[in-house]
């Protein structure tokens, strides 16, 4: 058996790596080893040469398999799970702590026609009176700049449990502020549970 590389147009073996090796090349061009075995004549290799080229064509189609599966995988997961979903900020749920005089908003983008329904409780010390109003991004200027007597989009009588349900007449930034009326001087502290959801008035079915 003859180690020179092949000449007749035909290519050859690594002895080390295993990797097809040009004609006429006298090392192999992925790692460098000399004496490539020339075509035809890998059956006749000395036995370690054999057994470690078949090591690593084996190595190769894991790595082959192992991606293949892997972007299987990633693919069938992407189509199942459909797109990413975004929680809404107009959809939320928890305990909230409005010290007498003050105020805690909700607030988030609303495309005219959805709507927010919701509830709220003073749940310690219970019986103690929230009012709710909602202001529209120009509306909640003026009342946090203190100017004017800003509108209200929707608001409530102060009660200490109620149901909320508002309609945007149009798209806009809404605010849901919940006030304790209580004066400062009361100095209670009120936990209110608040819950809320962003509604579309889109049908399911694509219909309006």
């Amino acid at each position: 058996m003859s180690d020179a590389p092949a000449t007749d147009g035909t290519w050859g073996t690594c002895s080390f790596c295993g990797v097809a090796v040009p004609a006429g090349a006298s090392n192999c061009p992925i790692c460098g080893a000399a004496n490539p075995i020339p075509a035809g004549a890998l059956a006749t290799a000395a036995r370690p040469v054999r057994r470690r080229i078949r090591l690593w064509n084996t190595l190769r189609t894991a790595i082959v398999i192992a991606v293949a599966v892997g972007l299987a995988y990633t693919l069938i997961s992407s189509a199942l799970s459909g797109p990413p979903t975004i929680p809404d900020p107009l959809t939320t749920s928890g305990m909230y702590t409005l010290a007498p005089g003050n105020f805690t908003v909700i607030a988030g983008n609303i495309t005219g026609g959805d709507y927010i329904q919701g509830n709220y409780t003073s749940v310690s010390p219970p019986g103690i009176e929230i009012s709710v109003a909602v202001y529209n991004s120009s509306e909640w200027s003026w009342f946090t700049n203190g100017t004017g007597s800003p509108g209200v989009q929707w608001n409530n009588t102060p009660t200490w449990d109620g149901a909320i349900v508002f309609a945007a007449p149009y798209t806009d930034m809404y605010y849901f502020v919940f006030t304790n009326v209580l004066p400062p001087s009361s100095g209670i502290t009120v936990h209110v549970y608040i819950a809320t959801v962003y509604e579309s008035d889109v049908a399911e079915d694509g219909g309006i």
